[in-house]
């Protein structure tokens, strides 16, 4: 019997909002268009409707975003509120993470959003004094790994290890510590909230330990912050070994964090040398095997060449053998009769061409006579002069009898015709 299929999880309300939301707005054509690449946009989607999931207090929206240029575009952000741990108690920190146009790509950018009741803490070692948030996992920003789930995870983890935001100290409702405090004062002071219509719930743990201010239920986030510095002064030093630890894990994070980015720069160095090399190993491979080919095609073509010179020097060893025996049987025999032409246009074409290349030979003695001073210039000039002229004439009877060769095998290829025909 096959075990029954696992119960199906529904999302919840957050991810639903958020999925046909980005449906919506992801989907859009034209100038309404969001300015995000047609490949990027579904892991847009996902990586929203995840931190949906994981942080309902996290929406999806759109909005209008100016960058330091000026230039205003409508973009997407996650806005609402990171949950933080701080010395025992939970604190909600108003975030706003933008979406900018080369996400996922890029990462997206991150803005602490306070209150009226809320200040930035100077000198924060990840957030400036505009609110920006620049932490080590936005540094090390991988694509396609890295991811906002991931991401407000890190926040929250050293969000709640240094709060980015205290909240303004009022001062009529600041309360003076008792100069000579007795030990259960000094170590757990009770100052006066602030006017709070409907005030947040106490945190369950350490709630007497650690007090928290109570917000208004006018702020769009609500929950608990941290105290501010100056009510902090009011109250029971911190332990000593305890702030090292949080200061030690902090540095060890950064330190961490910096030693990887730095190693994976330097092992994508060496992985784009690595492909640098593979590719001209490829490219050198590719012109050895086409050199190898043209090499094997020219020995191929060589070695026809060579039988058939073989073929030719056994036709020619045979002939002569065979002519060996009539020649001196003959005796001496004529040069000009060893040929015998095929018609009278062949035994002109002989003829001409034998006293073109002549006076070609004459007239090279003539200029190698001349050169060396042994005839006068001008008999060179009258001699080079007359055999220039009779080779013209051998030149021009050597066309007219190729022109009339080529016109009797036209004559006689028109006269065969009728017989491929029928």
């Amino acid at each position: 019997m096959a075990p029954p299929p696992p119960p199906v999880v529904p999302a919840s309300p957050g991810a639903q909002y958020a999925q046909q939301f980005l449906s919506t707005v992801l989907s859009q054509r034209g100038p309404a268009a969001l300015p995000y690449t047609e490949d990027a946009k579904w892991l847009i989607r996902q990586h929203l409707v995840a931190l949906a999931e994981s942080y309902p207090s996290l929406h999806p929206k759109a909005s209008a975003f100016t960058h330091n240029d000026g230039r205003t575009v409508n973009l997407l952000e996650a806005e609402g509120t990171i949950p933080i741990v701080y010395q025992g108690a939970v604190y909600n920190i108003p975030a706003v993470i933008w979406l900018l146009e080369p996400y996922p790509r890029s990462p997206p950018a991150v803005f602490v959003a306070p209150t009226r009741d809320m200040v930035v803490k100077p000198g924060h070692p990840h957030v400036d004094s505009s609110g920006s948030v620049l932490i080590p996992y936005l540094r090390s920003w991988v694509f396609p790994s890295s991811n906002l789930v991931d991401l407000v995870r890190s926040l929250s983890h050293l969000f709640g290890l240094d709060p980015p935001l205290y909240t303004r100290q009022n001062p009529n409702n600041s309360t003076t510590p008792n100069p000579t405090p007795n030990p259960s004062s000094s170590h757990h002071p009770s100052p006066s909230p602030s006017p709070s219509p409907s005030p947040s719930p106490t945190p369950s743990s350490s709630s007497s330990s650690f007090p928290s201010r109570i917000y208004s239920s006018l702020s769009p986030y609500g929950g608990r912050f941290p105290p501010s510095p100056q009510a902090a002064a009011t109250r029971r030093t911190e332990d000593a070994a305890e702030v090292y630890r949080r200061n030690a894990i902090s540095k060890v994070v950064d330190m961490v964090h910096d030693e990887m980015a730095g190693l994976r720069r330097a092992r994508e160095a060496e992985m784009e040398g690595l492909f640098s090399t593979q590719a001209e190993l490829r490219r050198r491979e590719e012109e050895l095997s086409r050199g190898l080919r043209d090499m094997l095609e020219e020995k191929e073509g060589l070695e026809q060449q060579l039988q058939l010179i073989l073929m030719n020097t056994d036709v020619l060893e045979g002939w002569v053998r065979e002519n060996e025996g009539r020649r001196r049987r003959a005796g001496d025999v004529n040069v000009d009769d060893a040929f015998e032409p095929a018609d009278v246009l062949s035994r002109q074409m002989l003829e001409c061409t034998a006293a073109d290349l002549a006076v070609e030979d004459t007239i090279y003695s003539l200029d190698k006579a001349v050169q060396e001073g042994s005839i006068p210039f001008d008999m060179y000039l009258k001699s080079v002069r007359a055999l220039s002229r009779d080779q013209f004439f051998h030149r021009a009877m050597l066309a007219k009898v190729r022109a009339a060769q080529v016109q009797a095998q036209v004559t006689s290829m028109a006269a065969r015709l009728p017989q491929y025909a029928s």
